[in-house]
């Protein structure tokens, strides 16, 4: 992509306090992004982040965001709208892994699993479609899926649940939105080296310090997936060089569906 991609552009990128949402800014910063939204719960990270993007010549700010409350989801689209009007690009990176089987999910988790990581995207994307309809221009929206939306394990089994009905959301909103020239894909990252993946790690499994050394030798290619890898990726099915790309799911991981595990 070339260095002005995404000039005179404008994005909001949920979960983008750290990470990968972090890294997808940073990438279209660098590749000439005008205006960056950078949301999330993390008051002090979400400013550093757009601290770190105006270093770049990004205009970027910081809306805190609970995607748990849908209070607080349509009071970020109300804010977007007021302050920049049009969103040219969004990216919907934000999303929990908690931990759950069909024997112990609770009522509780499984409305939250579906609230944060379905529920709080839907309303952020009809958000972003109705801006960008009303000003007449064309827009470009990625979902961060994972390739346990195929199924996935028994011991993220809500988690597997709200990101494979994420999928069927980002076929069915694709074909309602294309002749509005707005596009929707799905990117389904596998195992990646996060500051949230080291979280749960240690949180539910008990894993030791050097667990991503571990993690890494037991991978195809050696490594887990990096943040910034995976943020080009995104970053060019965001810009116009991805065409008419829409309603498109891509796996980005060690694995390919439907054949036995290397």
């Amino acid at each position: 992509m070339s260095a002005g991609s995404f000039a005179g552009r404008t994005a909001l990128v949920t979960g983008s306090t750290q990470g990968l949402g972090a890294a997808l800014l940073h990438q279209m910063a660098d590749l000439g992004l005008s205006t960056a939204i950078v949301t999330g719960r993390g008051v002090d990270r979400g400013q550093a982040v757009a601290a770190e993007l105006q270093a770049k010549g990004c205009d970027a700010s910081y809306i805190p965001v609970d995607l748990a409350n849908m209070d607080s989801v349509l009071e970020l689209v109300d804010q977007v709208r007021e302050r920049y009007g049009v969103v040219h690009h969004l990216a919907n990176c934000a999303g929990i892994t908690d931990r759950g089987d069909i024997w112990d999910t609770t009522p509780e988790l499984f409305e939250r699993m579906m609230q944060i990581n379905l529920h709080a995207p839907f309303f952020i994307i009809q958000g972003v479609a109705r801006m960008a309809r009303d000003a007449g221009v064309p827009a470009s929206v990625v979902n961060v899926g994972s390739v346990s939306g195929h199924g996935g394990a028994p011991f993220i089994t809500p988690y597997c649940i709200s990101k494979g009905a994420l999928m069927t959301m980002t076929k069915t909103l694709a074909n309602q939105l294309m002749r509005d020239h707005i596009r929707v894909v799905g990117v389904n990252p596998g195992w990646m080296d996060t500051p949230a993946e080291d979280m749960i790690q240690r949180k539910y499994h008990n894993a030791p310090d050097n667990w991503l050394e571990l993690a890494a030798a037991t991978r195809p290619f050696g490594r887990l997936i990096q943040p910034e890898e995976l943020a080009r990726t995104i970053a060019f099915v965001l810009s116009d060089e991805a065409g008419m790309m829409t309603g498109s799911i891509i796996d980005y991981d060690q694995s390919v569906q439907g054949t036995s595990e290397n």
